[in-house]
């Protein structure tokens, strides 16, 4: 059983294909997908997805980089689509939210501010619904983790994680798991691939993040769910472990980190 943590199903770039691709990843024993929203206007969409895809789940947040289009009313509609979704067994986790400090475009001393206001307010959603988190730390991970220890949530995933070991140390004592994708399959990812091979892999989850960050040998085309078995694969050979091992221990930490996914699997 491989578990995708973080993928974009919903996105333009598999318009029409998603299907196909659900059942593809499944074939290929992608049993559990978590397709995180990024805006007010695809809340829908991902929940529709996921009750379409046995092996589809998803999570409800605003972005960062949707954050310069979005409105103080889109986090109040939030907090009413996340009451509702408690009744929605296919509702796993708050996300994607966070902080994106890598755009220029969001970088600036008002985007800034903007960004930070709207991950605090999710975070206060989170902690209030007891949910987990999925969290975009681009560039951000020392402000992302000043809020974790100000706002207390249950825990969650620092997706794509690039950060030093301290500020993972930090990440796993908060309770969080952290997330290595396709970054980790290029041989220069030095840092990336050190952090996969020497953190605690009981803190370590495998993700996609599909349609973005492809694997070494997709690159730059499209990346997809069924890619997650082979980037584990990878994973295993850093770890010197065998791949069913790697396949076990991540999707046991990824249920620990979403225990509304562990109720359905």
């Amino acid at each position: 059983m491989w578990i995708d943590t973080h993928c974009h199903l919903d996105a333009a770039e598999f318009a029409a294909e998603e299907d196909a691709v659900a059942a593809s990843a499944l074939q290929q024993g992608v049993t559990m997908i978590v397709i995180p929203a990024v805006a007010r206007d695809n809340f829908a969409t991902v929940a529709a997805l996921a009750h379409k895809h046995v092996n589809c789940t998803y999570g409800l947040g605003i972005h960062p980089i949707f954050v310069p289009q979005a409105q103080e009313g889109d986090l109040a509609a939030m907090r009413v689509a996340v009451e509702v979704a408690m009744n929605d067994p296919r509702f796993v986790a708050i996300g994607e939210i966070g902080l994106d400090f890598f755009v220029p475009a969001l970088t600036t001393p008002a985007m800034r501010e903007k960004q930070e206001f709207f991950y605090i307010e999710q975070l206060k959603i989170a902690r209030d619904f007891g949910l987990p988190v999925l969290l975009h730390v681009r560039k951000s991970q020392d402000s992302i983790l000043k809020y974790l220890r100000r706002i207390k949530v249950a825990g969650g995933i620092a997706h794509a994680f690039n950060g030093s070991v301290q500020q993972a140390e930090t990440f796993i004592d908060l309770g969080f798991k952290l997330g290595f994708g396709g970054a980790m399959t290029f041989t220069r990812a030095l840092q990336i691939r050190r952090l996969a091979a020497t953190l605690p892999l009981a803190s370590i989850v495998l993700e996609t993040d599909a349609p973005d960050i492809s694997p070494a040998w997709l690159h730059p085309q499209r990346n997809s769910p069924e890619q997650l078995p082979r980037i584990g694969q990878i994973l295993a050979e850093l770890r010197d472990m065998q791949v069913t091992a790697i396949a076990e221990i991540t999707s046991a930490n990824a249920l620990a980190a979403m225990p509304r996914l562990a109720a359905i699997t």
